[in-house]
């Protein structure tokens, strides 16, 4: 997610020293030029701060200007400890030397780079297979697909397509077309609220409950009228990672007459489904979905940002939103929110479709279902009450609150405040509106979270909870809001510009749902 931030004025650039009514002592002191002569530490460099506001007006040599940015980068929290996030925290070294050595190619440009134009049809070509597209291109038979910068980018793509599919149909029937709804759960990442406010899409929400976390199919068709332009349907909510039943909604569809199209976004559970319930119908093999997104770099297992968007086939895709650019080199079809970007993440794909193939995934995803059960049985026998879904009936993470307990002093905020001291990014959430305000927390589990390590995580989670029920209410509150202050990255930004704080227009601003890490 890209941030909003503001240009410092000069006098907080002024004020922000440390030290700043300090006096100077007079002391002797080198001033040599030692940029070269001396280690980094001991050079003048190493006694100034980093630049923040404005660019230097003279160099500094290049192991310098890498130790520290190094140095400076070493207080980021460790990926691996961080189960907030879906996104790919390890890649094995041959693949990672593939992406460093592509790192100069321009991917945009086929006629320079055909090779690497050439692997990302491959690779939509294998995962539109993986998702049971139809295959061919006669008579607009057949799929089409994209790289992307991620999810949100192939998202904004596919709803950009149903809305002009839609329009193109109201228009040749005479139809008015300017109040196109798309049908969505409430508990949406934010960049649905993205695509739906950028493309001025009306959202009907079909609102989760207290005890159902997902779309009820029968609400959701419910919504459909002549100017829905599609369905979303979640393979693998936000918040409990959950299915929504695909195949339901397209059912229903049928047996109503319905034409609206589904657009299933797959971004987490595209490369999840397909290896641990081959059998579950949510992909192409449904007629009424025309659409499936999927991010690379989840568990897709590269390194961000790549994600993949699928049509069924080229009628689903309108002719006016695709440009055929040749002042690169070659003529080329182009559908993109960007233009230039790097090959290293798509050639980064490409190698794990390769390398691990499907009995390499299987292996993979199977090993993070088992240990998901084992964290959530592990948890359930701890007392908490288990939201998420098992073996492979949803995504490998495990969702979680503490059970109702009117004398317990501390919440689910708190507990993930003191996992947090210990290094754990456990994130807390208030979930989707009409809820009543439900908390809950949730572990992803990734490649990289093996069985000792969870193992370290559920001992954590008990001596914080028996930590925390020794405190009374009063010292809770002040501990979390120290915490909040001072030890998360959150509550010591400075970045954000004070005209776009505490925004009311999105669901998060409207009911105080938290627009989850993804």
């Amino acid at each position: 997610m890209v941030h909003l931030s503001t240009i410092a004025h000069e006098d907080d650039v002024v004020n922000g020293k440390l030290a700043d009514g300090i006096s100077k002592a007079h002391l002797q002191l080198i001033n040599d030029d030692d940029s070269f002569t001396t280690s980094i530490y001991g050079s003048k460099f190493a006694a100034k701060d980093l630049p923040k506001h404005e660019m230097p007006e003279t160099e500094m040599s290049r192991d310098v200007a890498y130790r520290l940015i190094k140095d400076h980068l070493s207080l980021d929290g460790n990926p691996i400890l961080n189960l907030a996030s879906f996104v790919t925290t390890y890649m094995e070294e041959e693949a990672e030397k593939l992406m460093t050595e592509s790192f100069p190619k321009n991917f945009i440009d086929y006629e320079e780079y055909p090779q690497s134009a050439d692997i990302q049809n491959r690779c939509v070509s294998m995962i539109g297979r993986l998702f049971n597209a139809p295959i061919g291109v006669e008579d607009d038979v057949g799929a089409v697909g994209t790289s992307c910068v991620g999810s949100s980018e192939a998202i904004m793509l596919a709803v950009l397509a149903m809305k002009r599919c839609w329009k193109n149909k109201r228009i040749a029937e005479g139809k008015p077309w300017d109040r196109p709804n798309i049908v969505m759960s409430a508990a949406v990442q934010v960049c649905w609220e993205k695509a739906a406010r950028y493309f001025e899409v009306e959202e009907k929400l079909v609102y989760c409950t207290e005890e159902r976390y997902v779309i009820d199919p029968e609400e959701t068709v419910n919504l459909v009228d002549e100017n829905t332009i599609g369905i979303c349907a979640i393979l693998g909510t936000t918040y409990t990672g959950e299915y929504e039943d695909v195949k339901a909604v397209n059912d229903l569809l049928t047996k109503k007459g319905l034409n609206t199209p589904i657009h299933v976004d797959a971004a987490s559970g595209g490369f999840v489904a397909p290896f641990v319930m081959p059998d579950l119908e949510w992909d192409f093999r449904l007629e009424h979905v025309v659409s499936i997104n999927v991010s690379g770099h989840k568990y897709g297992l590269v390194y961000p940002g790549v994600g993949w968007v699928v049509w069924r086939s080229a009628e689903y895709l309108p002719q006016e939103l695709v440009f055929n650019i040749n002042y690169l080199g070659a003529d080329q079809a182009s559908f993109t929110l960007n233009f230039s970007k790097g090959a290293s993440q798509v050639i980064g794909q490409y190698y794990q479709l390769i390398r691990l193939g499907k009995h390499g995934y299987r292996a993979i995803m199977s090993n993070l279902t088992r240990t998901a059960n084992y964290l959530s049985d592990s948890l359930a026998a701890l007392g908490f009450i288990i939201m998420s879904k098992k073996s492979g009936e949803g995504l490998p993470l495990v969702a979680f609150r503490l059970p109702p307990q009117e004398d317990r002093s501390y919440d689910e905020f708190a507990l993930a405040h003191h996992l947090r001291v210990r290094g754990w990014v456990v994130p807390a959430y208030t979930m989707a509106p009409n809820t009543e305000n439900l908390k809950m927390l949730r572990v992803v589990v990734r490649e990289d979270f093996t069985r000792n390590r969870c193992d370290s995580l559920i001992v954590d989670i008990r001596q914080s909870q028996h930590l925390l029920e020794q405190m009374d209410r009063e010292s809770i509150k002040k501990q979390q809001e120290y915490i909040n202050k001072y030890n998360t990255s959150s509550g010591k930004a400075t970045h954000n510009h004070p005209k776009f704080r505490r925004e009311k227009h999105s669901l998060q601003g409207k009911t105080g749902k938290t627009h989850a890490i993804c």
